[in-house]
């Protein structure tokens, strides 16, 4: 009796057992992704490491062979020789000089053609946009020679002018044909309702279009940017004096003249880096949602 009593308060104890919990499944391809992710990472951070310690050496440290290893002592003079070796002063306010008056220009006259090609009813308007997604894939390389020529005979070498121009006419396109897919993707009630309420199309333009449009904006100025501070070929070919010269032709001029100078070179290189980094940050957060916006409805 005992033992048919024990068995009987038993079994609903066995028959009520606590649900397991199902655990969420690893998810492999995220996992690659970080994987990918962290070694693309060090890829970059390790070389960046590496400018960045050697910038602080001595040659004394640099003839050891110590490439990873601590400076003996941490020389910051490097960082003041170098901006006077370099004429740093000079050339980063050429450099940003001609990207504060360039990179908005050319931003604001692609918004206008955009807008037009996207939100105005016209014929062909589509064969224009083709041709200028063809024009933003002309290579640099090709336009030196005629445009060399035709600075030259305008007397606008060696100025900030013939440099803006170039820039302006090599930056437009790609811009026009980012810009129009956005400006396709806003609805047409928006356009209406403003019309409605007597908005003009500028107003409708500036007021309502361009702030919709703010990501792919945020996006074209970081790399508009960055490509103008950066840019080589064209400020060689039009600049011909210490005095105009920009960021990449300092740069070249450092390494070509004090090219064994490793700690004030590495100085040198990341003094120059570092108005690019700080434009990113402020617009990091448009970035990534604006740099594919383009083309999302043709």
């Amino acid at each position: 009796m005992t033992e048919m009593v024990a068995l009987a308060s038993a079994a609903p104890t066995a028959s009520h057992k606590a649900p397991v919990k199902n655990r969420p499944q690893r998810d492999w391809v995220i996992v690659g992704l970080w994987i990918a992710l962290l070694i693309t990472a060090l890829f970059w951070l390790v070389p960046f490491f590496v400018m960045v310690l050697t910038s602080f050496k001595s040659q004394g440290d640099l003839a050891n062979g110590s490439t990873l290893g601590l400076p003996a002592s941490w020389l910051w003079e490097n960082y003041a020789s170098a901006a006077q070796t370099g004429d740093l002063w000079i050339t980063g306010t050429n450099s940003l000089l001609v990207a504060v008056i360039k990179v908005p220009l050319g931003l604001f006259l692609a918004a206008l053609a955009a807008y037009a090609l996207a939100r105005i009813r016209m014929k062909r308007a589509k064969l224009i946009v083709a041709f200028f997604a063809v024009g933003s894939m002309v290579p640099i390389q090709v336009a030196l020679g005629p445009m060399f020529q035709l600075l030259l005979k305008a007397n606008m070498l060696d100025t900030y002018i013939g440099l803006i121009i170039p820039y302006l006419a090599f930056g437009v396109p790609y811009q026009i044909f980012m810009m129009y897919g956005s400006f396709r993707a806003i609805p047409d009630s928006v356009e209406e309702s403003a019309r409605l309420d007597g908005a003009s199309t500028f107003r409708i333009f500036w007021q309502i279009c361009l702030p919709l449009v703010k990501p792919t904006l945020a996006a074209l100025f970081v790399l508009d940017f960055v490509a103008t501070w950066n840019e080589y070929a064209m400020a060689s070919t039009i600049l011909q004096s210490n005095m105009m010269s920009t960021i990449p032709l300092a740069v070249q001029n450092f390494s070509s003249q004090h090219g064994t100078e490793y700690g004030p070179l590495n100085a040198f290189i990341i003094m120059t880096a570092i108005p690019v980094l700080i434009v990113y940050l402020l617009f990091q957060r448009y970035f990534v949602s604006g740099a594919f916006t383009g083309a999302v409805k043709g």
